[in-house]
């Protein structure tokens, strides 16, 4: 068997089974191939490792193989450090850090053949055993293993002026935005092994960008420091007491070794770059000589919350990112999500826990920490986990929140007058801010580009700036759910079990939001294009081109400049806009000018007299002037949350062009096969790549490694709701489908976001460009909606989508067009068929499957 084994470099190791390899050896040759500066080296394969007689033996085929390869690379009698790559090792689950054997300064085939035989026989050390035994693992470092075997890399000893570990989070808290470097002179063996207390440096993660800025440094231990001869030999000598005295490294050096550490955790994951890395400096050059992903990270969270499972839902995010993300979406969704989501806490004057996450990426989906988010608006404002599901959409758990003490009500109570008293001020900011971003939106699409990398470098990083720091607009998409949680909770205090469904009623019709008023410009253009066909005796279009109408190109293009930045799930960079791509528009407006725009405003005016008259008899008349309020308050926050996204989206179209120009300019550079693959580079990637810091084979290697991912991600069914156990109980991943059946298989309750009730076929989209298979009158089930399928609503007779809560778009826009619909209903696209006679109570929220 021996026999057929072969010494492996680099390259030859991803070509191999992990198994075989180790995970050591991986992880280095993923780096080397991602263009991250890593040693050569060799791997002997795990299949040569052998035992006898309770030694690690040799076979002369190893020993043969293993002269020639040193001889071929000229290392006979170099310094090399031998180290092992078990099964498992280095892996997301076990570690190993410390429990096998290394070996440094060995030189000659006699002493690289006696420190393969420790390196090996460390499998079977005492403390090998009992850690694998502590993890569950099979004696072979893996589940199904009988045999322990171990790979073993062998690597040129690095001339180390100052050497070290690391970690892309912080290793004691928790804290994704930090990262720890520690340093020493000389090898860093004794500091990897915490036998010495080397310089502490750690970085902060930069709000508007992926920049780390030092935030503190400390100086370690000086005992037992040793550095290399400049000349290159390994005989180590006592660290000048100068010297000793000082930094290791230089603010700048370690600002350039965190920036290094930080592209090669996202290089190997750039979903969860948390790693725990080791570096060497020569005096010249960092290299990173090991990469492993950290296995016990803390979660961190509040107190209340450190002894409960952690809930992560996609909740209503799946409405507007229901696709895989790209590196750049994520690289821009992980920032501003956390912002928008902390704006009214920090206008009420919560005491937010700093850093906290509040979102991640599973299965390539955009999930928010429900537990996390239940907690601070309990916490802060009093609403219940229940509440606050409803919000953001989903079926999920809840937490256990504490019963609330006077002294808690009063700082609760507190927090909400101050909330009232500041809002509307800062409403009026993020009104003008709407303004303002719309403007320079426009001005950034119409301006020139730069094409060398310096200028587009300078500009992706304005514009990335601008939108990571639109904090009132954050305000305003974050802040838009207050008013309508308290209209609803009145009015079940008025009318319990019907307070969500007279909410619904209310909002209908009244000042449109952007969306709504995009939605009339459209029947509009409908209709001239109806018009413009009649007058042609080509029969006109409709199938995706302009009619020869002169009326009608300038009716269009005059949309197209008022809402052109808009786009089918806008929310990702990779998605051309409407003005890029007008086709879907176009081919929607010959049945929108069918629909008959009267009847639609005379239903929303039946909708809220019928409320209103509802709400005159049952209510209390004291109460009746303080529910309009409230009424026309949530109305007033529904419009400024669909304004602010279309402003935040507005700049997504400008961000898109620029990208694509650093695109065709790696293209050019080889570091790209096409202008598209830009979209699969974090922003610190691309501004790393346009610098000349990963090489154009390391930049291609990436995009390669995302498209098998981005497949993988395609397609799988990530589920609702992801749950894991806290961190005094063993860890536990598992996943949550959320089913919602009524009474039997035939009736689904989900939340009641439309005005009455609609009987129809079902047609069911998974996109809306297969809008054109729904007919007047049918009832639109769709997986999710964004301002995408907004004129699909228009033509359906009611609406269910599988997501989504009171706050999310289709529950927005539906109120607004009085139509039946019901959100929040997961599992209903498999549950019912095209063509099946279904009812949709827009006022109790149940969907049933008709005879």
């Amino acid at each position: 068997m021996t026999t057929q084994l072969a010494i492996l470099d680099w390259q030859s190791v991803l070509a191999a089974d992990r198994a075989t390899v180790g995970g050591k050896a991986w992880q280095l040759a993923r780096l080397k191939q991602f263009g991250l500066p890593v040693p050569d080296g060799l791997v002997i394969p795990a299949g040569w490792c052998a035992l006898q007689d309770g030694a690690a033996v040799l076979s002369p085929e190893l020993s043969g193989a293993l002269q020639e390869a040193l001889a071929a690379h000229d290392w006979l009698n170099r310094p090399l450090a031998i180290r092992s790559s078990a099964a498992g090792e280095d892996s997301a689950k076990a570690s190993f850090a410390g429990i096998y054997r290394s070996c440094l300064n060995v030189r000659g085939i006699e002493q690289v053949q006696s420190a393969l035989r420790e390196v090996w026989a460390s499998l079977w050390s005492p403390a090998a055993i009992a850690y694998r035994q502590k993890l569950g693992l099979a004696e072979g470092g893996t589940a199904g293993d009988t045999v322990p075997a171990m790979a073993v890399i062998v690597m040129p000893l690095l001339p180390a002026v100052a050497s070290g570990i690391a970690f892309t989070c912080d290793p004691i808290s928790g804290r994704d935005d930090r990262l720890v470097i520690h340093a020493q002179w000389g090898f860093g063996e004794s500091l990897v092994g915490g036998k010495a207390n080397g310089d502490e440096y750690i970085f902060a993660e930069d709000p508007l960008d992926d920049h780390w800025t030092l935030l503190h440094q400390q100086l370690g231990s000086k005992t037992a420091k040793a550095v290399v001869r400049p000349g290159g030999g390994t005989d180590m000598v006592p660290t000048p007491a100068a010297q000793a005295g000082a930094f290791v490294l230089s603010s700048d050096q370690a600002s350039q070794l965190a920036e290094l550490l930080h592209d090669a955790a996202v290089a190997l994951d750039f979903t969860h770059s948390f790693h725990d890395l080791e570096w060497v400096w020569d005096g010249n050059w960092f290299w990173v000589t090991q990469a492993r992903p950290v296995t016990a990270r803390p979660h961190y969270t509040y107190s209340a919350l450190q002894t409960q499972a952690t809930y992560w839902t996609r909740g209503n995010t799946c409405e507007v990112v229901p696709e895989p993300m790209s590196p750049i979406d994520w690289s821009s969704a992980r920032k501003m999500v956390n912002a928008l989501l902390v704006q009214s806490y920090l206008l009420a004057g919560y005491p937010l826990l700093p850093g906290a996450q509040r979102v991640a990426l599973f299965h390539g989906r955009l999930y928010l920490e429900l537990s996390l988010l239940q907690w601070e608006v309990f916490d802060a404002f009093g609403m219940i986990p229940s509440a606050t599901n409803a919000l953001i959409g989903g079926r999920q758990p809840e937490i256990a929140v504490p019963p609330t003490s006077f002294v808690g009500h009063l700082a609760r109570l507190q927090r909400a007058v101050r909330y009232m008293l500041r809002a509307p001020a800062r409403r009026r900011r993020g009104m003008r801010a709407i303004t303002q971003a719309m403007t320079e939106a426009s001005e950034w699409r119409k301006q020139t580009l730069p094409e060398d990398a310096s200028g587009l470098r300078t500009e992706i990083l304005r514009q990335f700036h601008v939108v990571r720091g639109a904090v009132d607009l954050f305000f305003l998409q974050g802040s838009g759910g207050g008013s309508l949680a308290m209209l609803v909770e009145q009015l079940n205090k008025c009318f319990p079990g019907e307070g969500y469904a007279l909410a619904t009623a209310l909002l209908a019709g009244g000042e449109p939001s952007i969306t709504a008023r995009q939605s009339y410009d459209l029947m509009a253009l409908g209709r001239l294009l109806q018009e413009s066909v009649q007058g042609e005796s080509d029969g006109g279009s409709g199938c995706g081109q302009y009619p020869e109408n002169p009326k009608f190109q300038h009716a269009f293009d005059a949309f197209l400049d008022h809402y052109g930045h808009r786009g089918l799930y806008e929310s990702y960079f990779r998605n051309p806009r409407w003005r890029e791509a007008p086709e879907y528009l176009l081919s929607t407006l010959a049945q929108l000018a069918e629909v008959d725009e009267a009847a639609l405003r005379a239903r929303q005016q039946a909708a809220v007299a019928d409320a209103l008259a509802r709400i005159k008899a049952g209510a209390p008349f004291w109460k009746h002037v303080f529910i309009r309020r409230l009424a026309k308050a949530a109305h007033l926050e529904c419009n400024q949350r669909e304004a602010a996204r279309s402003a935040l989206i507005a700049h997504v179209e400008p961000g898109r062009r620029i990208l694509l120009a650093a695109g065709r300019y790696l293209v050019a550079r080889g570091a790209l096969a096409q202008e598209t693959d830009i979209f699969q580079l974090m922003l610190s990637e691309i501004l790393r790549a346009l610098d000349g810091d990963i090489p154009a084979a390391g930049v291609r290697a990436r995009v390669a490694d995302r498209n098998r991912l981005f497949e993988q991600w395609s397609r799988e069914i990530p589920p609702d709701v992801l749950v894991e156990a806290s961190q005094h109980s063993t860890v536990d991943w598992h996943a949550l489908d959320m089913v919602a059946p009524m009474d039997n298989s035939r009736r689904y309750q989900g939340i009641p976001t439309g005005t009455g009730r609609a009987t129809g076929k079902a047609c069911l989209l998974r996109h809306p460009s297969d809008g054109y298979k729904l007919q007047p009158g049918d009832i639109l089930i769709a997986p999710s909606t964004d301002p995408g399928w907004t004129p699909l609503f228009l033509r359906a007779g009611g609406l269910v989508v599988e997501t989504g809560g009171y706050m999310s778009h289709g529950a927005i826009v539906a109120r607004e067009f009085a139509i039946p619909a019901v959100v929040n209903v997961p599992g209903i696209l498999a549950r019912i068929k095209d063509g099946d006679v279904v009812e949709v109570d827009g006022m109790s929220g149940v969907v049933a499957l008709l005879e």
